[in-house]
């Protein structure tokens, strides 16, 4: 027998499952003895009062245990000699991408211009180390795409553009902690996350399937105004190969010279809007005693705690992206002289920082020219104005939260997670004016909706500017497939279509979906 409740605890009694026993019991009336499991379905912190509650919705079972895994378990049959078709990126567009062709009776052959995942880790330690950026592997390019080092945040609110569920099941499947299934903002971990992304890359070669590594596209093959396959360099050997087959593009949103390719070859491409700022460091005890109103902090039964702010400021957006509670800034940078940041959490998500993406929503219109690839090259102009300003190495210029919206030099920083280090700078006289003039005014807001949050012991570290692609790559909206060009399917980040790892897994799914119907027509 089974029963299912909406509870709202204290953190103490939602700490544990026998903790959760205990409470049902007592209110509904159970014998604790004969409730042999109880199944988190959903949870949720309400952190809007001073008293916090978690709000759970559980299944318990009575006398009985589960018959069934906590997650629906996904077949992935053998196409070995199945039709084929190319992934271009390993992301999470590109791999949920080729496990759903698996799942169609298509054979993926996915390629990827970096390095494993594991392979990828001594890439990134050279950033901190001997100030050296790899341009075919870092903390953007390499097997997971960015979102393999940078955190792991799977929550979404692009429901409708697909199955959530699915691909939240799908990570479970691949070793991923069943919490992500009830977790209101669920998260793997930076840490968790490279061990699931090789168990997605070993069921799709199980399956049939290849991955290449370090063989980067440098073209399309094309057949009039079709698609056939991609022209590919080993960074290496530097062998060139082709591959045939229908194409999904799912090459991320920093892949510059597949823009610049697009461009050059007429294949077309508009500019897209996107947003740039700064990533803002607090030190995550105060983070904890903002959000929890407690001046003891989260104490020993909630999580770090997370926040998200929006506000407008002279008709732009200005907001929070990619809050990393207990977490690290690191370096993202995919060429030499430029620096970029983004932030990461482990799954304990126990570092003595917090920090988060404040950035600027900027359109098209508010960058000069005609150029489809415009917001990229203001995107690349702004990196190396922070490049420059960081004494020419990955040393991030930064200054104090108080002191940018004073507009004052900084003369000390506070410490930071940010390995490669910190150079004071003032921030707010060499970043562009539209930007600066609406986070002063966005953190002035924030400040007095979060009493404690606008201080001097945060500090803004620029710059953040890879939120999203500065291009569309654009498809019909019904078959996912370029508008002009046949056979080639634009997915997930990199396209101009998803923001963030779940929203591009599911992008990933619909464009193969499509480019699997394709395939069995032309066969």
């Amino acid at each position: 027998m089974t029963y299912e409740y909406q509870l709202r605890l204290l953190p103490q009694q939602a700490y544990t499952e026998d903790s959760i026993r205990d409470y049902v019991a007592h209110e509904k009336g159970l014998d604790v003895r004969t409730i042999t499991h109880v199944q988190v379905l959903k949870r949720s912190i309400d952190a809007r009062q001073r008293t916090i509650f978690v709000n759970l919705s559980v299944r318990v079972f009575i006398n009985e245990l589960p018959e069934k895994l906590e997650y629906q378990v996904v077949n992935y049959p053998d196409v070995s000699h199945c039709p084929q078709a190319i992934v271009v990126g390993a992301g999470p567009g590109g791999l949920f991408a080729a496990l759903r062709l698996i799942e169609q009776g298509i054979r993926p052959i996915v390629v990827e211009r970096g390095k494993s995942v594991n392979e990828r880790h001594r890439d990134l330690s050279l950033i901190t180390k001997e100030q050296k950026i790899n341009p075919e592997s870092n903390y953007c390019f390499g097997e997971g795409g960015a979102g393999a080092y940078s955190d792991g945040k799977l929550y979404t609110r692009s429901k409708k553009r697909g199955n959530v569920e699915k691909i939240l099941n799908v990570f479970c499947q691949h070793g991923a902690s069943t919490s992500i299934l009830s977790d209101a903002h669920p998260h793997i971990g930076t840490d968790k996350l490279p061990k699931v992304i090789e168990a997605i890359r070993n069921t799709i070669i199980n399956s049939g399937g290849e991955v290449h590594f370090q063989t980067k596209m440098t073209a399309f093959l094309m057949d009039n105004d079709q698609v056939i396959g991609i022209q590919t360099v080993n960074s290496l050997t530097s062998e060139e190969r082709p591959y045939k087959g229908p194409v999904i593009l799912a090459t991320g949103h920093s892949a510059r010279d597949v823009y610049q390719y697009l461009a050059t070859a007429g294949i077309p491409i508009e500019p897209k809007g996107l947003a740039i700022g700064v990533r803002l460091e607090h030190p995550s005890a105060l983070i904890d005693q903002i959000q929890y109103h407690n001046k003891n902090g989260r104490g020993k039964y909630l999580p770090a705690a997370e926040y998200s702010f929006v506000a407008q400021s002279a008709e732009r957006g200005v907001y929070s992206f990619c809050m990393c509670p207990g977490g690290f800034v690191i370096p993202a940078a995919t060429e030499h002289e430029q620096i970029v940041v983004n932030g990461m959490s482990p799954a304990n998500r126990g570092s003595k920082w917090s920090n988060s993406g404040m950035v600027v929503e900027v359109r098209p219109e508010d960058v000069e020219g005609d150029d489809v690839l415009k917001m990229m090259h203001y995107q690349q102009s702004i990196e190396h104005d922070c490049w420059v300003n960081g004494n020419r190495k990955q040393t991030a210029p930064a200054q104090r939260m108080v002191d940018f919206v004073n507009r004052k030099l900084s003369y000390d920083l506070p410490r930071s997670s940010y390995s490669p280090g910190l150079i004071s700078s003032p921030l707010h006289f060499w970043m562009p004016k539209h930007i600066v003039s609406r986070l002063q005014e966005g953190f002035q807001k924030f400040g007095r909706s979060s009493h404690g949050f606008l201080t001097n012991e945060a500090v803004l570290i620029a710059t953040e500017s890879r939120t999203s692609s500065p291009v569309r790559i654009m498809r019909d909206r019904e078959n996912f497939q370029h508008v002009s060009i046949g056979g080639l399917f634009p997915c997930g980040e990199g396209a101009g279509y998803a923001g963030g790892i779940v929203s591009a897994a599911m992008d990933g799914e619909r464009c193969a979906e499509m480019c699997a119907a394709y395939v069995k027509a032309i066969n």
